[in-house]
């Protein structure tokens, strides 16, 4: 128990100190906005300090920070996804594959996928929900995309973007396989 009080704290300090860093704000304009003496806030940042739940309600306050922001765990800095772990979601008789390379977050509100269309293949996209905007990237082949009556005719390299709020279709236009890569951000 004693260890794990332990690990709290200095979890606290470090997620402390780089709130403050990434804000580049000193430990006087810290104690500024909280109230907390800069002495508290630079025992909390070490680690030699385990603040109360009223010091700590001063500081999420005064940085307008969630309390769980403090103790939650470090996110990964890097974060591999693997094309080969990845199942399609499959349309069009397993014509149209969409894999979901990197899925969705909430603190970052997109997601992206990679799509392959065989040769001929047409797929017919619902509209999504207001505010949600599209960007395709061209990886191989060529692609037709359809929306507002309006056709735009992509290559390798090409990419567009849209407001995917409207029904719009995809078409392979190539005598190849054609991938490509969408990002579909959702609004906050």
């Amino acid at each position: 128990m004693e260890q794990e009080h332990e690990q709290i704290h200095k979890k606290i300090g470090k997620s402390l100190q780089a709130i403050r860093k990434a804000r580049s704000l000193s430990l006087d304009q810290v104690a500024e906005l909280t109230g907390v003496s800069k002495a508290m806030l630079g025992q909390i940042e070490r680690g030699d300090s385990n603040p109360t739940i009223s010091i700590l309600w001063k500081i999420v306050n005064g940085l307008h920070i969630s309390f769980t922001s403090l103790i939650e765990d470090e996110e990964p800095k890097v974060t591999h996804f693997r094309f080969s772990d990845t199942e399609p979601l499959m349309e069009e008789d397993g014509h149209y594959r969409a894999f979901p390379l990197i899925p969705f977050d909430q603190k970052k509100q997109f997601e992206i996928y990679t799509v392959e269309m065989d040769p001929g293949c047409s797929h017919a996209s619902e509209s999504h929900n207001e505010g949600v905007e599209e960007y395709i990237l061209m990886m191989q082949g060529s692609l037709e995309v359809t929306f507002h009556q309006e056709t735009f005719q992509m290559t390798v390299g090409d990419a567009i973007h849209f407001s995917a709020d409207q029904p719009h279709t995809y078409r392979n236009t190539a005598d190849i396989k054609t991938m490509y890569h969408t990002i579909i951000v959702y609004p906050s």
